[in-house]
């Protein structure tokens, strides 16, 4: 029987990227014989430099990318088609329509998840009034300030009512006030039940949230640990100057 306490676990999972220039081909490792695992319902965040293979994480839990060896588990069962839909997934650097108002691009995910139209329409007016974007929603996106679009991306993400949700330095290009309500609406969700696996580099908001992380460096996991408030910066800065 497939383990579902564990919502996510990677097992000795390679990554190899090859490009080629001139010629010459190169080789190197986004990942490099990557272990961790995720209890369900907790908030783990994965940190590291940039380049530390943090968005490649994500993307082979998501089975955008395929590893060279290991094994990759989401509740349990290998990743593919059924473990997609547990997932909910706000990406760092997302494309919008900005020509379709949030209304529009919401309705349109849910018709491509196969939502009826009665259960499109409600889960879109739930998540209008969790994410509080009543007053903007039926505006063009190409009007939307960052704070206004990463709502959206939240939005987006929570329309299938996902189990788990991955999000890939959810605080890119917020202001503090952005920052401190995309941590509200973390807490909230993972209040509700949900297992949150995030990646990023501000160290201060991970130590708020975060019940346990990892330390990525050049791909390999150099440290995992449960956060303890006020340690989290001095484990990062000695994890990432070592070696």
């Amino acid at each position: 029987m497939p383990d579902e306490t564990k919502a996510i676990e990677l097992r000795n999972v390679t990554k190899i990227y090859r490009k080629s220039h001139f010629f010459k081909t190169t080789a190197f490792r986004g990942v490099d014989n990557l272990s961790l695992s995720v209890e369900k319902g907790v908030i783990y965040c994965l940190l590291g430099l940039n380049g530390a293979g943090k968005t490649t994480t994500v993307k082979l839990i998501l089975n955008l990318i395929f590893p060279l060896t290991g094994e990759i588990l989401v509740m349990g069962r290998p990743v593919g088609a059924e473990t997609k839909k547990k997932i909910g997934y706000v990406s760092e650097s997302p494309y919008f329509f900005p020509y379709l108002t949030g209304f529009e691009l919401l309705d349109l995910m849910g018709i491509l998840s196969g939502m009826s139209k009665k259960v499109r329409r409600e889960r879109i007016g739930e998540l209008m009034g969790f994410l509080s974007i009543s007053n903007f929603v039926n505006k063009k996106i190409k009007e939307y300030s960052k704070g206004m679009q990463q709502r959206l991306l939240l939005a987006q993400a929570l329309l299938h009512d996902p189990e788990i949700l991955i999000m890939d330095e959810p605080y890119s290009g917020l202001d503090p006030v952005g920052i401190s309500e995309m941590r509200e609406y973390i807490l909230k969700l993972n209040s509700a039940g949900k297992t949150i696996f995030m990646t990023s580099h501000i160290i201060a908001e991970a130590e708020k949230i975060a019940v346990r992380c990892g330390i990525l460096k050049k791909g390999k996991l150099v440290k995992e640990f449960p956060v303890v408030k006020g340690s989290l910066e001095s484990e990062f800065l000695q994890a990432v100057k070592e070696g």
